[in-house]
């Protein structure tokens, strides 16, 4: 969708809106980065503010809707967005803050409905056909949602109400900043046929031109035009995919996310084990197993834990909480081996070992912070480098030393890669 507001469309009728059949949701926070960083800075509301690094090489995270009235987009290079508002003041981001609100707000939602697809820290699309027996119509809901988010975590949110997710993350744009709007099923074309192409949903700067080029600026114009006139224009897949919009239709439904609260992996041994350099390599192979999940998965953690089963089915574990979040291989088996060594273990049978990385929140939420011993160019990008040539070359195919097969002098080489 274009980045411009485009203005909500004029209903033919002053009757309330029929949400009748209106069950999806798009919920989405107003200027969530800034918002929630004024929370604390109450003095800032309704001045421009912008989010990022002060540095000359910074990018705008996000900014206040009195500073992108300026011009001022996220993304954009700092020094541009002082130089379109030079009164902004600049607050450094906070993402520790942005994932606590964000996780109060998906559970938020949780307490609404299962059927809850995040697209982002700030959004999602909510499905609540289920709710509406006990929690009252699609907009009652909505109205509700938008109160207890304003309520608990002090910032707004704008919720589109619609039949389709295309229709729904519409309005909810067209309704912003701190705006319901509720599309009618039976409204949904003429409210779709009043708005400019560039209010459509994957309609960006470059295909907008095209379609103005093509004489066509309105939805309307879209789509009366026929598709083969799109397919040869734009390809037959968004040729398609715009026709088929611009006459709001949208098939796909709500797909629930189920996010992982931990990552980790674990073996059984063939015969139980009481070797420490065995245990120790395997503790290896297992965290690098669940690092690269993790990197896999976009996440990073703050807590390693280790699963050790006895032969007798005894279990216990134990646990460390790291003062950064990690997705480093070489991080998770310093600690996983602390961990086990702690145990003070004297050649006692072991049947299992596991690895956990827990305390899990999206990458780009938690910074890496790196180590001040750590080289610019060290083990997380190492890791990478393992991550690529395992994608081209399989699993496996680059690895530890001390993973390698067995050597006939194995035992000391493991020792010394291990120390």
């Amino acid at each position: 969708m274009s980045r411009r507001q485009f203005t909500a469309p004029t209903r033919g009728s002053a009757e309330p809106p029929d949400d009748t059949g209106c069950t999806v949701l798009h919920v989405d926070m107003d200027a969530f980065y800034a918002s929630a960083s004024l929370i604390s800075r109450p003095d800032l509301h309704g001045k421009p503010v912008i989010i990022g690094g002060a540095g000359g090489r910074s990018v705008v995270l996000s900014a206040t809707y009195e500073a992108r009235a300026f011009g001022v987009t996220s993304a954009m290079p700092m020094a541009r967005a002082q130089r379109l508002c030079p009164q902004a003041v600049i607050i450094e981001p906070d993402h520790r803050r942005y994932a606590a609100i964000s996780e109060a707000v998906m559970a938020t939602f949780a307490t609404i409905t299962d059927s809850v697809e995040p697209l982002s820290l700030d959004e999602a699309f909510l499905d609540v056909s289920g709710a509406v027996r006990r929690l009252g119509r699609p907009t009652q809901i909505a109205e509700q949602l938008r109160d207890t988010i304003a309520d608990e975590q002090g910032i707004t949110c704008s919720v589109g109400v619609a039949s389709t997710k295309f229709v729904a993350k519409l309005a909810s744009n067209l309704a912003k900043p701190d705006g319901l709007i509720v599309v009618p099923r039976d409204e949904v074309v003429s409210f779709l046929h009043q708005l400019p192409v560039g209010a459509i949903w994957g309609v960006g700067d470059k295909t907008e031109e095209h379609l103005h080029r093509l004489g066509l600026r309105t939805v309307a114009d879209l789509a009366h035009t026929p598709v083969e006139t799109l397919q040869r224009a734009l390809g037959d897949v968004a040729g398609r995919s715009l026709h088929d919009l611009a006459w709001g239709r949208d098939p796909r439904s709500v797909v629930p996310e189920r996010r992982e609260k931990s990552i980790g992996a674990d073996e059984t041994f063939a015969h139980d084990i009481d070797d420490p350099v065995r245990i120790h390599r395997e503790l290896l192979r297992l965290s690098d197993r669940t690092a690269a999940r993790a990197r896999s998965a976009g996440m990073t953690g703050r807590t390693v834990s280790i699963k050790v089963r006895f032969a007798d089915f005894t279990t216990i574990t134990r646990a460390k909480t790291l003062r950064h979040h990690t997705d480093v291989s070489r991080d998770i088996f310093a600690t996983a081996r602390e961990l086990y060594d702690r145990l003070g273990l004297q050649r006692a049978r072991i049947r299992l070992v596991g690895v956990r990385l827990e305390g899990l929140v999206p990458s780009a939420v938690a910074p890496i912070q790196a180590t001040l011993d750590e080289p610019e160019h060290g083990w997380r990008e190492a890791d990478r480098a393992v991550d690529r040539a395992s994608a081209r070359f399989g699993a496996g195919s680059v690895r530890p030393a001390s993973l390698m097969p067995d050597r006939p002098s194995g035992s000391q080489r493991e020792r010394r890669d291990l120390s």
